[in-house]
């Protein structure tokens, strides 16, 4: 897994993940060809090797092989508007040429893994041949979601952060929601479920990483992350003992 603050690139096992709502734009195809299952809201299951689906649309992903390689794209980092067309869909799409640049991608990380630092790798460049076009935000917005991701476990509530760019609070929940596209609410939210990626491979009990990641104990812990992730945090980190992660 790579990490970075805008993006996340996954090649791993998937699970038997239930219904789950990412708060980024996510990415799902299959390693080797075989089709992937996907609803949408609880919808008719459709096929297809590359599905895409918007942040925080609930949706459930299956396939008959236990691996996947998926894509994140955190929302407030790229212009919707200006992102290929094909990930302005929801949904199986057609897009060939970009699952096997991804698939090629993946020969090439797996392949550095374990040997180098992916600093020399460039996410956007390699797999979408150029940088995304980045979103226009607010300065005062933006500084408030520099905070966040900073140190997602800190507790920030809105009232805090519309005082600290001096707005009223029902002005900053506006216009988070209009320059975002998410609730300031559902942002901090996911901001802290990413949050445990990054702690997948740590020794450190369940409850220990709830407390780390900013959650106020492990019920709250487990109900947040599965109903972002549909797994459970225990089974996230069995899943995880063999993966590599880069940061």
């Amino acid at each position: 897994m790579w990490i970075t603050s805008q993006r996340v690139f996954y090649a791993g096992l998937l699970g038997a993940a239930a219904e789950r709502s990412i708060g980024g734009h996510g990415i799902y195809l299959s390693p080797t060809g075989a089709p992937l299952r996907i609803r949408i809201g609880g919808g008719a299951w459709q096929r297809g090797e590359l599905m895409v689906v918007p942040p925080l649309v609930p949706h459930q992903i299956a396939t008959d092989h236990r691996s996947i390689l998926s894509l994140l794209i955190e929302p407030e980092f790229v212009d919707p508007a200006q992102m290929p067309e094909f990930l302005q869909r929801c949904g199986p799409v057609d897009a060939p040429a970009f699952v096997q640049r991804v698939r090629d991608v993946h020969a090439l990380l797996a392949a550095a893994s374990g040997r180098e630092s992916f600093e020399r790798f460039d996410f956007d460049t390699l797999l979408f041949d150029r940088p995304l076009a980045p979103r226009p935000l607010d300065p005062r917005i933006r500084s408030v979601i520099e905070r966040i991701n900073a140190d997602p476990a800190a507790p920030a509530s809105a009232g805090q952060c519309a005082a600290s760019v001096t707005l009223s609070f029902s002005r900053f929940l506006h216009l988070f929601k209009q320059e975002t596209g998410l609730t300031f609410r559902a942002f901090r939210a996911w901001k802290r479920a990413r949050s445990l990626l990054r702690h997948v491979r740590q020794s450190a009990t369940l409850t220990d990483i709830a407390l780390d990641t900013g959650y106020p104990d492990s019920t709250h812990f487990s109900h947040s992350i599965r109903q972002v992730y549909g797994l459970r945090p225990s089974d996230i980190l069995a899943g995880s003992r063999r993966l590599a992660v880069h940061q």
